[in-house]
């Protein structure tokens, strides 16, 4: 029960200098307050068995969406109501670096693998849309990410769902969103209905998946000389990712 109280506090709570337990000072707070002499390897053995684990941990925010309740409600009777008619998306912009980005892979014991970056950076960006129903997938490209790339995305969309009555986007507050560009879009295109998640909630829109799977898929610790060689696969995975997720695009060909 101690081990369980003390998880929930951080060290400076209670004086310490350091922001994060670690087994010996968890080790030093046990002996202190209950007399013991509890060695931090046999506490180190025991944490597992108490649930409690080493794993990264999530920002959050101290200020609350104060219409939180009421935005996810929108969303989930907008979703509730996606119909050939009214197509219902999730929508978001990705940033695609030359630089590549770093994450975990198989490796001989004792080595690292390297991955070389080009040292100077070069971006690109992808505005995506994602069906919430059949999982297909409509995006577009471009050298901003500004209100022409998701107005240019808008457009697709109404290519794309040119018989549909209205088409609802759930998307970020982000400015590129909201501003005086995409309203008097918007004024000549009414079908469009967009509806903004709550502040700071990514999970509500389910297009974030895919941007973390073209991550995990193509950019991290990519190998491509150029911008150029980059999307030219970044456009291929996108080509074929629909229906997402379950295209296979994880063990697909070039």
């Amino acid at each position: 029960m101690l081990l369980q109280t003390l998880i929930q506090m951080s060290p400076q709570d209670l004086g310490y200098q350091r922001s994060r337990w670690s087994t010996e000072l968890f080790a030093i707070e046990i002996n202190r307050l209950l007399g013991l002499d509890i060695a931090a390897s046999t506490l180190r053995r025991w944490l597992p068995r108490e649930g409690i684990v080493w794993r990264r941990v999530a920002h959050t925010l101290r200020i609350k969406d104060p219409d939180y309740h009421s935005k996810v409600e929108q969303i989930r009777a907008a979703l509730a109501g996606c119909s050939q008619d009214n197509p219902v998306l999730y929508a978001d912009e990705v940033d695609i670096d030359l630089n590549p980005k770093l994450g975990a892979d198989w490796m001989l014991r004792g080595q690292q693998k390297k991955v070389v970056t080009p040292g100077k950076n070069e971006k690109h960006y992808l505005a995506g849309a994602l069906h919430s129903i059949t999982g297909q997938v409509t995006y577009v490209s471009g050298h901003k990410k500004n209100s022409s790339l998701f107005i240019t995305l808008l457009e697709a969309l109404r290519r794309r769902y040119r018989r549909a009555r209205q088409i609802t986007l759930i998307l970020d507050n982000y400015v590129i969103h909201k501003n005086r560009q995409v309203q008097a879009w918007l004024v000549k295109n009414p079908k469009f209905i967009l509806l903004f998640q709550p502040v700071c909630s990514p999970w509500i829109n389910k297009i974030e998946l895919l941007w973390h799977k073209l991550h995990e898929t193509v950019t991290r610790n990519h190998q491509c000389r150029s911008i150029w060689s980059l999307l030219q696969r970044v456009r291929h995975f996108m080509d074929t990712v629909s229906p997402f997720p379950g295209s296979g695009y994880g063990t697909a060909r070039m």
